[in-house]
């Protein structure tokens, strides 16, 4: 028998003055049973750094079930086209998710976090992802991330601050400034 997703609701009212974005979101993001609270809020925080009007989180992180294939993204923008602008994942994809992603996107962004876990993975495939030139690799902080996974609840009340590059996520028990280093900056990335 197949465990069902915790479907969680989040309101994120965000202000992002270096890109003077200033908008509400209501955000439905299903928990599949496998994903930390950590990993949940650290999607949240992606969204909240790429938010557009048109920025989506994918079927498959939607639809909760786990993330096994490489087809779809955390999040994902598209044109009225279809094609994929944006694809974002959260994680320590291998290579290959990697390199199909930078062939079927123009900008390709992850989001890794897990400390040491997080440092040994970007030692071993830093120099296969030198190639990819519209790929971001960037890295949380232990601390941020697990500060923001004692934020996860079902119903979320947050806030993001983006100002000259700092970020911070704010909900009524708290602020937590959001720690992050870019490990690669694609050519293509605009943040």
């Amino acid at each position: 028998m197949a465990l069902n997703a915790t479907i969680y609701k989040a309101s994120l009212q965000i202000a992002d003055m270096d890109r003077n974005y200033y908008h509400d979101h209501a955000l439905t993001l299903a928990r599949h049973p496998s994903e930390t609270d950590e990993r949940l809020m650290v999607r949240i925080v992606a969204f909240a750094r790429h938010a557009s009007e048109s920025l989506a989180f994918a079927q498959g992180r939607l639809g909760a079930r786990p993330k096994s294939e490489p087809d779809e993204p955390d999040l994902w923008q598209k044109d009225l086209t279809g094609a994929i602008e944006l694809w974002i994942d959260v994680g320590l994809p291998d290579e290959r998710t990697l390199r199909q992603a930078c062939s079927r996107a123009k900008q390709v962004v992850v989001y890794v976090y897990g400390g040491r876990k997080a440092d040994s993975w970007w030692e071993k495939i830093r120099d296969e992802l030198k190639a990819l030139k519209n790929l971001t690799v960037i890295k949380l902080a232990t601390e941020t991330t697990r500060a923001l996974a004692a934020f996860a609840q079902r119903y979320l009340n947050l806030h993001c601050t983006i100002q000259d590059g700092a970020m911070s996520i704010t909900d009524e028990n708290g602020s937590v400034p959001v720690e992050m280093a870019v490990l690669k900056k694609g050519e293509t990335e605009g943040r």
